[in-house]
């Protein structure tokens, strides 16, 4: 099997049609308005550990999802079967809930105004041609490349290579139809060096929408290896409060916490600790945000939302402001507001980077914790109380020390967002959210 399994402009034309059926259906059945997606997809997964195939993985999928109002009742429904019947009972299903349903006065489509009309290519689409037996020899030559890098790398957990691609088309009773081919590949390796109570594990990976994008294999074993390695022999820390830099890695988890709490269903209901904060200073001044969905073959970019909602770049966070929201059409009706294109979620979330790199961030440390690695879920959303466990590094004197674990970082995300005292040009590009390493002026490390 190989991974051009998508006739992409024929498929589209096919799933165009069948979502244009569901909806005059729905209307032909009494719906006021209605939205329906389909999609397929399929995967390709292979692992290797120790030189031997651990696991060999295909999905194929597809699916179809419809929305239907009556007035203001909604209902909804979905099924994996394309066959007339099928499809037909899935909308049937959803207006019989929709009767059932309790009015809601901001449930409905988008207001037409707001739909995207334009559908620019963000070249998201790049088949992978790899067939299985290519797949396993790029597994083997990404663990075998960690374990020539240290002889101290003595087991692993395998490396995988993973293709993945879909298409999905997605209309509305107001007119719009809309959708595209996208393509996301990614190769990891995780490997473990030491014995007993001194072993240690680490790993690394690259994701891109073009494999040709991605790491050669042979470095993302060599860093996977150098990362496990450089952890082994760690110490315990006494309790103190010191500077803490969370690398690029995991310093976007930060801002992952900020999205939350500005997202339209934590604000509508209350449960969020940045509640009423819009055009006030959230982070420090240094801090710029922008929520950009058109980047060329970027991992999250799209020219419309989940609704059809055009999207568009904007500043969220300017000189530490909180300048947007992230908003779906519902959740905007909920608090009085415009829909910001994010039903669905973010885009690319580019977080602007400083002047220092990673070794320039730790001489401006001087002396504090570096966190590579985060664990457990201790982040209160309602509050904004943060406490997680760690593992990472001692520095001293702008340099890296010795390995540290079994610590805990606390904090508050409020105070921790204020005390940004640099973000690193070290950006690295895994997902969806796009920031350097972070440095936090002071927290409270809980170690001995």
């Amino acid at each position: 099997m190989n991974s051009s399994v998508l006739n992409a402009s024929n498929d589209r034309d096919i799933l165009k049609q069948l979502v244009s059926d569901i909806v005059l259906y729905a209307r032909e059945q009494g719906a006021s308005a209605s939205a329906a997606e389909v999609s397929e997809g399929f995967g390709q997964t292979v692992t290797v550990r120790q030189g031997k195939v651990e696991t060999i993985e295909y999905n194929r999928d597809k699916g179809m999802s419809i929305s239907v109002y009556i007035g203001q009742r909604r209902g909804n429904a979905s099924t994996s079967d394309f066959s007339r019947q099928a499809v037909r009972d899935t909308v049937d299903a959803a207006l019989n809930i929709a009767r059932y349903t309790a009015e809601d006065d901001c449930a409905g489509l988008p207001d037409a105004d707001q739909l995207a009309t334009e559908f620019p290519d963000l070249d998201l689409y790049h088949p992978w041609t790899l067939n299985v037996e290519q797949a396993i020899e790029l597994a083997s030559e990404c663990e075998q490349a960690a374990f020539r890098t240290d002889k101290r790398i003595n087991n692993s957990e395998g490396a995988t290579v993973n293709v993945s691609e879909g298409l999905f088309v997605q209309a509305n009773s107001l007119g719009f139809i809309g959708g595209f081919p996208s393509s996301r590949h990614s190769v990891s390796c995780s490997v473990i060096a030491g014995k007993g109570d001194g072993m240690q594990r680490d790993y690394w990976y690259g994701s891109a929408r073009d494999a040709r994008e991605i790491l050669k294999v042979e470095e993302i074993g060599r860093i996977a290896a150098e990362r496990t390695v450089r952890r082994l022999n760690a110490r315990k820390l006494d309790t103190m409060q010191c500077p803490v830099l969370f690398e690029a890695p995991v310093a976007g988890g930060l801002f992952g916490h900020f999205v939350g709490a500005v997202s339209g269903g934590s604000l509508y209901r209350k449960s969020s600790f940045l509640l009423d904060q819009l055009d006030k200073p959230v982070f420090s001044r240094n801090i710029r945000i922008e929520d950009v969905p058109d980047i060329k073959r970027g991992l999250a970019s799209s020219v419309f939302d989940d609704e059809g909602v055009r999207t568009r770049r904007r500043a969220v966070v300017e000189e530490g402001v909180l300048r947007g929201y992230f908003l779906g059409s519902y959740s905007a009706r909920k608090l009085g507001m415009q829909t910001t294109g994010n039903a669905g979620g973010t885009h690319n979330l580019i977080v602007q980077p400083g002047e220092l790199d990673f070794n320039g961030l730790l001489r401006k440390m001087q002396r504090g914790l570096l966190v590579t690695e985060l664990l457990g879920h201790g982040v209160n959303p309602v509050t904004g109380d943060y406490s997680r466990g760690a593992a990472g590094f001692w520095v001293e004197h702008g340099e890296i020390q010795y390995p540290v674990e079994e610590i805990t970082i606390a904090g508050n995300l409020k105070d921790i967002y204020k005390h940004i005292v640099a973000v690193g040009n070290d950006v690295l590009v895994q997902g969806s959210r796009q920031c350097g390493s972070v440095l936090i002026e002071n927290m409270m490390v809980a170690g001995r």
